[in-house]
């Protein structure tokens, strides 16, 4: 047999690939879940991100044998360095970001038989925080687009024992801190803002924690800037930050002789501080790669239904992402539940998952009205009337049915890879009504 002429090889090599390509697409587009193959395979970025320069910095702490931050420099040294990064007069750093909320509430003169003002959409921390002061923490319903504390949701939760307002940067992302501050001025209360997930984020262009009376920020090993524990408390109230600094240790004044209120030990060790020192040599070209990323994001997941970032309120002109917050409407996914929606995702290497529960899901709240101490702090009648507000917030339920998110090392990553996030996204969609199934 002659062989085919070069026009006739042409025709039968592009008919041989037509034939093929519906069984290559068919692989190609068909969700993970169901047997196709995942958008992402290979890893996201690590974290934390770490080098010869953390080393350096712990192994120059060993050799000094200054180990303690009454005789080392490594604190001191961070706290200046933390407070020109944020803007605020002044800056101590705790041991932990809980407890930097615990020292700011402690300086205020939060007490017994106070209550303040919170999101439940928060880490246990800040409910845990005001629940040592033996205070009760009145839970603000959310706003359902940002996710976060509604300060009109405020109005009517004042009484005489209402001490202050704890505003708190979920992911990020700033409170409408005009509102907050509004209704504190109207009612005459402290405001100390839970910026532990925020660091660098800015409110009309100045850093969050300084429209406050205080912020607080955390160092945990999840966190943005990281020391695998740590906290700050920043203010530009300097007489604040001098009663903060007694207050974590052990109420000792750091200007001159004396005790001037009972504290705690709550000091940051020279390693840890040697090592954000070490870590905030990359953190502003990090942050700025995540502000890149989750702008691009935005944009790709606006233009499917049913998918819908986080709103951030235009005083925000800066957000730290922490996390990356999106709202998951089902009824645009052919019903597919929320964990069906997360499977599947997970399937095609991108990370979503849930993010907090509801706090009806905490036992040590719901118990609250039976505990002895509070009973006789608040009495049984506005222990109920408590628990009736506090379990009664419709929107914040319904942000805790419909948000995902996923962690902000991923915003780390090079834009394709924002760019697959948006393609496993509009796959899953495609085939909603198959995975319901599954």
């Amino acid at each position: 047999m002659t062989n085919p002429s070069p026009t006739r090889r042409r025709f039968l090599g592009a008919s041989a690939a037509l034939a093929a390509a519906p069984a290559v697409h068919a692989v190609d587009t068909r969700p993970a879940l169901l047997g196709g193959e995942p958008v992402h395979k290979g890893r996201w970025p690590s974290w934390p991100v770490f080098d010869k320069t953390e080393e350096n910095a712990l192994a120059e702490v060993v050799r000094s044998g200054k180990w303690f931050r009454g005789d080392g420099k490594k604190v001191d040294e961070f706290e200046a360095a933390y407070a020109r990064l944020t803007g605020a007069k002044a800056c101590v750093a705790t041991v932990n970001g809980t407890n930097s909320l615990f020292t700011a509430l402690n300086v205020m003169d939060v007490r017994a038989g106070d209550e303040v003002l919170l999101t439940p959409f928060t880490f246990l921390a800040s409910f845990n925080v005001i629940l040592r002061q033996h205070a009760l923490p009145v839970f603000v319903d959310s706003d359902p687009d940002s996710f976060l504390m509604d300060p009109a949701a405020m109005e009517g939760m004042v009484n005489e024992r209402t001490r202050a307002i704890m505003p708190v940067h979920i992911g990020g992302s700033c409170v409408d801190m005009d509102g907050v501050m509004a209704f504190a001025r109207k009612h005459k209360l402290g405001v100390v803002e839970d910026a532990c997930q925020a660091w660098i984020a800015q409110w009309r262009g100045r850093n969050v924690g300084r429209t406050g009376t205080a912020g607080c920020f955390s160092f945990q090993a999840s966190k943005n800037l990281n020391s695998g524990e740590g906290g700050a408390v920043i203010s530009d109230d300097e007489e604040f930050i001098d009663r903060c600094h007694a207050f974590h240790n052990q109420g000792r004044n750091r200007r001159s002789p004396g005790y001037p209120m009972s504290g705690s030990n709550l000091r940051l060790s020279e390693f840890q501080a040697a090592v954000l020192l070490a870590q905030m040599t990359r953190f502003e070209q990090q942050s700025n790669t995540r502000n890149a990323n989750a702008a691009y994001l935005d944009s790709l997941l606006k233009e499917i239904p049913g998918i819908r970032p986080a709103k951030t309120y235009d005083g925000c002109t800066r957000n730290a992402y922490h996390l990356y917050m999106m709202r998951y409407d089902q009824s645009q996914f052919a019903g597919l539940p929320r964990a069906q929606f997360l499977k599947a995702m997970n399937a095609e290497g991108i990370p979503f998952r849930a993010g907090y529960s509801s706090h009806r899901n905490f036992e040590f709240l719901r118990e609250l009205p039976n505990d002895r101490a509070f009973r006789k702090l608040f009495g049984e009648r506005r222990l109920q009337e408590w628990a009736k507000q506090s379990f009664d917030l419709p929107r914040f339920e319904r942000v805790c049915q419909e948000h995902t998110w996923f962690g902000q090392n991923i915003l780390l990553a090079d834009r394709s890879g924002m760019d697959q996030i948006a393609a496993a996204v509009r796959k899953v969609q495609k085939h909603a009504a198959e995975l319901a199934k599954v």
